[in-house]
């Protein structure tokens, strides 16, 4: 079943299983932009054909966030935007490797060349002809008894770059024989799941961050997902609101439920952003003055929350 995580006018971005393909390729295999038109075609009853576009791609055995375009206009801007590795643009990926890196966190510049042929990717120390300048950074998350989560934020956009840098420090990526790990995963993916998107929107020019659950189904993603979140519940006029938050950051997060529940508004949920900050999403009649008090509160720790509380 399609899993959306964001979706309006103009974008609509889904959770993609390690089986999708993006776009039609040589296989005929349904691609997961065919699934997503049909969402739209039914949920918005719209008749004849639907418009959807593929400005964002990941690899067939990689599953999380992939973003559509649901208008030419976003299109176009968010093209221009991934093709020209926009600094607004940040990716963050969540890996599982076999060794553990020489570094808890380091910073990775190689030279990759492309063979078409082999569907493959060549990282070198030095440049090389025809080769392309890659950068991504990494920092440990996790460990289990035999394996390391690695949090990687991608700076270039190369092919195979975050699995081809891996391999080249002594890392692959668990379940890519391609790059050398030696066994595959069972469904036949790799561990390497694209965790978060941030980017300016297309036509509001407000900042967007998506996120995407790893496949649970996945005991190994399971028992690190589970070590990296809390859950997290508020009672509104009856109704329990519940989200689950990386761990480091349940302090904001009760300051920010704090506010949401003095504030008396409908709809509150929370979504966790770029480098550990919150921001809240509620209902659209919300004045513009409340929204700036909840993104303000959002940056307080609970303990200046709960000062807030008692006046």
């Amino acid at each position: 079943m399609l899993e959306v995580l964001y979706e309006d006018n103009h974008i609509i971005a889904v959770n993609k299983k390690i089986s999708d393909i993006v776009q039609a390729d040589k296989t005929g295999d349904q691609p997961l932009s065919e699934e997503v038109k049909a969402y739209i075609k039914k949920k918005y009853n719209k008749p004849g054909d639907v418009f959807l576009g593929v400005p964002h791609r990941i690899d067939r055995p990689v599953s999380g966030v992939v973003l559509f375009a649901r208008t030419s206009k976003a299109l176009t801007r968010l093209n221009k935007m991934f093709q020209e590795h926009d600094e607004e643009i940040q990716k963050t990926y969540w890996a599982i490797v076999g060794t553990l890196p020489p570094e808890d966190s380091g910073h990775l510049e190689h030279y990759m060349i492309r063979d078409s042929e082999k569907n493959k990717s060549y990282a070198y120390e030095k440049e090389k002809k025809g080769s392309k300048k890659a950068i991504l950074e990494y920092k440990l998350i996790g460990r289990s008894q035999r394996y390391y989560l690695l949090e990687i934020k991608l700076l270039t956009g190369r092919h195979h770059q975050i699995r081809c840098q891996l391999a080249k420090i002594g890392c692959p990526i668990k379940g890519d024989l391609k790059y050398g790990f030696a066994r595959s995963n069972e469904g036949g993916g790799i561990s390497l799941h694209a965790r978060e998107i941030t980017f300016r929107h297309p036509v509001s020019q407000e900042m967007v961050t998506i996120n995407a659950t790893p496949p649970l189904h996945d005991t190994l993603w399971k028992e690190f997902y589970n070590n990296l979140t809390s859950r997290i519940c508020i009672n509104q006029n009856g109704v329990m609101h519940c989200v689950k938050i990386e761990k480091n950051l349940t302090s904001l997060a009760l300051g920010h439920m704090i506010l949401a529940r003095l504030s008396g508004l409908p709809a509150v949920r929370l979504i966790v952003i770029q480098c550990g900050r919150l921001a809240w999403m509620c209902s659209r009649n919300i004045e513009e003055k409340e929204l700036q008090r909840g993104c303000e509160c959002a940056k307080m720790k609970l303990r200046k929350a709960r000062k807030i509380r008692r006046r």
